[in-house]
């Protein structure tokens, strides 16, 4: 790891327009990472299932790439915490980000080869880029204040936004393009996918200088030791671990709904007679609308609140399951509708979730915890892509998304247990980085 030196430490320390500089620039470094993240995570998302479902030829496991890579995406989300925690921000999100793009290469063999074996374990692998993609939003959070905490995370995602739609709707291109060289059409998002998470790494490692977890860690160190010479008491603990719990079951709650719906809408899509083209547009869609309306909710989350927000993704993601679950086969309005309002309802509450979870944690604990969260997040995921195949094989597309909808709906009791049913409340620990 890079040593900071005690004198450009103390630089950020001695100057708040400096550390706020570093703060912008980390935001744009963040967010250029970002679009190549998007990029990477939308060839699984668009078409891991179909492979699947070519390869093994059954419904029932179509949603086990979304399972695998989600699972993967669990273990890759604890070590990126600890890696970060460890040596910072730069080197455990680069590790991330170009291991998932050495799964996406594995992908591309194992439909070459048509080894199933391979496309699971390479899908495991892929995961690393599909968590190393999220956990990236907490890096823009490290230098910000209260009230910049939500509008930071959706920054970050605002630029996954560019990637993440033109991943799917580059399908047909990349599936040409894989042909044209020899490799199944399926595999071509992978192509793009381990290009793209690579790209994102190397983004990361080259200039993510100076660290902001490390800068962050030390200001905090600095206030610590100047409020002990001055004799000042913290009466608050470094983790509010109710704020914890909270922020950690909305994002979970979210990513069980979204994951399971959107596994199966693809497989759903194909057996009325959409094409991949089709199937692209939808998923586009659907992504766009995880990520795109970020720089909104970011400010509305900052300034309305937590609590206001997660209720609205509890009820958006209800009608996200209601509009799928009575929406014709063949209508590709209502199924963009449908996937739109599930994206949204998701991008809420991921965004008010991890606000929570950064309000509640302080940088010296802040990764490490992050990442453990993550893992939840990644598991949670993993459970609905593979719980939604056997769902839809024995009962049906409307059941499942009808179940989901009902299912965000605890999100409004939790919210409303955490804040014993009182208007909220801005924790205690403004704490200036």
């Amino acid at each position: 790891m890079t040593r900071y030196t005690n004198d450009l430490i103390q630089s950020y320390i001695d100057s708040p327009e400096k550390k706020n500089r570093l703060y912008k620039r980390t935001l744009f470094i963040v967010g250029l990472s970002q679009i190549f993240g998007g990029a990477g995570l939308a060839a699984g998302i668009t078409v891991g299932a179909i492979l699947a479902q070519q390869m093994l030829g059954t419904d029932a496991v179509s949603g086990l790439p979304t399972a695998m890579f989600t699972l993967g995406s669990a273990g890759a989300a604890l070590a990126v915490g600890r890696l970060s925690q460890r040596y910072g921000r730069r080197f455990g999100l680069a590790t991330g980000f170009i291991v998932g793009g050495i799964g996406a290469i594995g992908v591309i063999l194992s439909a070459i080869i048509n080894s199933i074996f391979l496309l699971f374990a390479s899908l495991l692998i892929y995961g690393a880029g599909t968590a190393t993609n999220l956990q990236a939003r907490y890096a823009g959070t490290d230098l910000a204040n209260t009230k910049q905490r939500a509008t930071a995370v959706s920054m970050a995602m605002v630029f996954t936004t560019f990637g993440a739609v033109a991943g799917p709707n580059l399908v047909n291109v990349m599936g040409d393009f894989a042909l044209s060289i020899g490799v199944p059409a399926l595999a071509g998002p992978f192509i793009l996918a381990a290009a793209a998470y690579i790209l994102a790494g190397l983004v990361f490692f080259i200039m993510l200088r100076p660290d902001p977890l490390l800068i962050a860690r030390a200001i905090e160190a600095n206030k610590q030791e100047r409020d002990t010479q001055q004799n000042l008491t913290n009466t608050e603990q470094s983790t509010n671990k109710k704020g914890v719990a909270v922020g950690a079951t909305v994002m979970v709650l979210t990513q069980i709904v979204m994951v399971a719906i959107m596994t199966m809408t693809p497989v759903h899509m194909g057996h009325h007679g959409h094409g991949l083209r089709e199937v692209g547009i939808v998923i586009g869609a659907h992504i766009g609308s995880m990520y795109l309306p970020s720089l909104v909710t970011g400010i509305l989350i900052d300034k309305i609140g937590r609590t206001a927000m997660t209720i609205a993704s509890g009820v958006t993601l209800l009608l996200a399951g209601l509009v799928a679950a009575i929406a014709p086969s063949s209508s590709m309005g209502f199924l963009v509708l449908a996937l739109c309002l599930l994206g949204l309802g998701w991008n809420l509450g991921l965004i008010s979730g991890t606000a929570q979870i950064v309000d509640a944690t302080e940088p010296s604990t802040r990764a490490k915890t992050q990442g453990t969260i993550d893992v939840l997040i990644a598991l949670a995921g993993a459970s609905g892509g593979a719980l939604s195949g056997m769902v839809v094989a024995h009962s049906s597309y409307a059941i499942l998304s009808l179940s989901g909808g009902v299912l965000s709906l605890i999100l409004i009791p939790v919210v409303i247990w955490a804040h014993g049913g009182k208007k909220e409340r801005t924790l205690n620990i403004n704490k200036e980085f």
